[in-house]
Formats: C-alpha cells, structure tokens, sequence
C-alpha cells in the first residue's frame, strides 16, 4: 500500500470514472454498484476482478481520483495531480506550469493532438496512450454491419427452406446439376463484394483508422473526411498503400463512394449533418453505415432517401432512441440493419484496456 496517495486528475468520461472505482475509497458505493451493474453480463464477479486488480497496483492503489467535469476544473485538479488521464483536454505548456508535482501523462487513446509531448519531455513528464479495445470493435463493428447488407442478410439469415425463401420475397429454385452448379439455389440477387469497392470514412479518428485498415484489408478503396487531412506521419502510421487512402472533401467523398461509414463524435456541430442534401448528394444505391451518434443522420430525410431508394441500405448501432420501439418505421425496410448499441462490446474489451493502463501507470511511477 502506499505510504503517501497517489493523486490522479481525470477527464469526466462515463469509463474512465472506473478509474476511481478501481484506485479511490472515498468513490460512493452508489457508483461501485452501478459498474457492478454495468459489467455484470460479462463478469459476474465485478468485486473479486476489483480485488484482483488492486492487488496488482502496489504503488496505485489506494489513490484520490479527481473526476474533472470540465476545462475550468482542470487547472486546479492538476495542482496537485501525480498523474493526468485525460481524452480531450489538454495538457500543454500552461497545463504544465500549473502542475508542479505531475509525473505521468495518459492520453485515453492513441491520437494525442491535445498533449505537447515536447514540453512534456522537457519537464521530464511521461506521455502514455493507449489503443483501445472497444474502438477497435467498433471498425470490426462496422466492417460486419457491411458485410451483412452487401449478402443481404437481414432478409435471408436462417431462411433455408423454400417455403421461407418464398415468404421473404424471393423465387427459390435448384439449377440443373447435370450441367450446372447449385449455387445461390434460393437466387438471391444484387449481392456485391466489398473487394475493389469505395469506403468513405466520415471522420479519421480513432475508430476511423482502425476501420480504414481492415477495409484496406478487404481490398476496398478508402476516401475519408475531416476537417483537415491527416498528417504524413499519421497516414504512414496506418501502413497501407498509398493508392488504397486519399483524402476528399465531404461531397465528394459522398458522390465517389459505395460504402460512408460515419466515424464522428456526436455533438452540436455534426448532429443533422446528413440531412437531405447530403444523402441526396451519396451515389445512387450506396449504402450508409452509422457506428457513431444516430442524430448525426436526420431521420425524417434517411426515411424519405429510403422509401425512394436512393439509399441502397443503412445500418445504424445505436438507435435513435434507446431501448427502441418494436414498431421504428426504419424496421419496415428490408436493407436496414439495427443492433442495440453492442459495436464496442463486450465488456472485457474495457475491463482488459482499464487493466492495462492502470498497469501501464504502476509500472512508469517505478
């Protein structure tokens, strides 16, 4: 145990608050039952992987968590921080100035734009980030969601039988063996493959990139979209060819690709964003994959671009409205897919990137 506690200043996050479940006692035991909820499906015994753990942070555990709401908290939070975890606040120059006892960095992440690793070495401060699991389950995610409409599953999964081919619509029929293969029996049309298709990737973040490697994987030509693009040493950090990832400008990215998967945070800049005009402005029959916040996409337009397919299909984890509602009118679609908020599940996916960035921590304060 620790002679003296450790202070760590953490960004509010609704996951990084497990921080001080794991390392405070103050922390309200309202909170600990919450996350003992929260993770309960998976783990079942959320207090013996917390004593587990624990034991595991000799020099960490017990700390005093400062859960920092805002960029007005952070200042005085850092005055006394040993270590700083933050996802979007900063730590600079100033930042640092104003933390004379802070020995560790840890960007919750791997895109660490808002941490001046220069002033951070000069002052002998460690920067720490970290790839995380459940990003990389949303790529996977988003990578399934498309492989299912581009073989049309949602209308032809565990339909195996001519009567349940038929009911769903289509015209089942063996070929003649004597001369052909039986393939696609159940003829199935308009399937496509992802192989030699174009991904737009609305927003290069962290889920973006990890996206855009598996894509890149599949053989798919990948266009993306921010507000800037991506710095050399970022693209090469993605390590695919370079004819496989250009930049474009939203429209174009929207008139060029096949597939738009949207990789953007939800907030008041980007809610509505896909509107009617940009749906309008997609490729006739392109598909639209949203892995990010539904409000991002206006839903009285994505029903209208739907209904008059224009759309070629939309698959969308979270909803709308949680939990939803049995009679949602984007249900009625055959080339909709909807999941129940899982991309970024399960849960040992947070359990496993809390363990090792608390390890990561205990073993830089060595």
């Amino acid at each position: 145990m620790n002679a003296k506690k450790t202070v760590i200043a953490v960004e509010d996050d609704p996951f990084l608050r497990l921080i001080g479940v794991i390392l405070d006692p103050a922390t309200p035991a309202e909170r600990i039952a919450a996350f003992s909820d929260f993770f309960a499906h998976d783990l079942p015994d959320f207090d013996g992987w917390l004593r587990n753990l624990r034991a595991r942070l000799k020099r960490l555990h017990p700390a005093t968590v400062h859960i920092v709401e805002d960029a007005a908290q952070w200042p005085e939070a850092l005055a006394q921080a040993d270590i700083a975890v933050a996802e979007s606040l900063p730590v600079g120059a100033a930042e640092l100035a104003a933390a004379p006892r802070l020995r560790v960095v840890q960007k919750f992440g791997t895109i660490a734009a808002g941490i001046d690793a220069a002033a951070c070495a000069t002052r002998g401060v460690k920067v720490r980030t970290l790839r995380r699991r459940a990003n990389i389950a949303c790529a996977e995610h988003a990578l399934m969601l498309m492989l299912a409409l581009a073989r049309r599953l949602p209308e032809t999964a565990n339909r195996i039988s001519i009567p349940q081919l038929q009911a769903a619509g289509f015209h089942p029929r063996t070929y003649d063996r004597r001369h052909t293969a039986n393939s696609n029996w159940a003829r199935i049309p308009i399937l496509s493959l992802l192989h030699g298709a174009t991904l737009g990737i609305a927003g290069m973040g962290e889920i973006g990139r990890e996206l855009a490697q598996r894509a890149a994987a599949f053989g798919m030509n990948i266009l993306y979209y921010q507000r800037r693009p991506l710095p050399a040493d970022a693209e090469s950090a993605l390590h695919l060819h370079a004819s496989q990832l250009h930049y474009a400008d939203f429209d174009t990215l929207l008139e060029a690709s096949d597939w738009v998967v949207i990789c953007l945070p939800g907030n008041d800049s980007t809610r509505g964003l896909f509107e009617a005009r940009r749906l309008n402005t997609m490729k006739p029959g392109a598909r639209l994959i949203n892995i990010s916040r539904a409000e991002i996409v206006d839903r009285a337009a994505l029903i209208n671009a739907l209904r008059s397919g224009r759309l070629g299909g939309f698959a969308l984890d979270p909803l709308y409205e949680a939990p939803g509602r049995d009679d949602d009118e984007l249900l009625q679609f055959r080339n909709v897919l909807i999941t129940p908020h899982l991309a970024a599940q399960p849960r040992f996916n947070a359990l496993h990137d809390f363990t090792d960035l608390l390890l990561g921590l205990e073993e830089a304060l060595a």
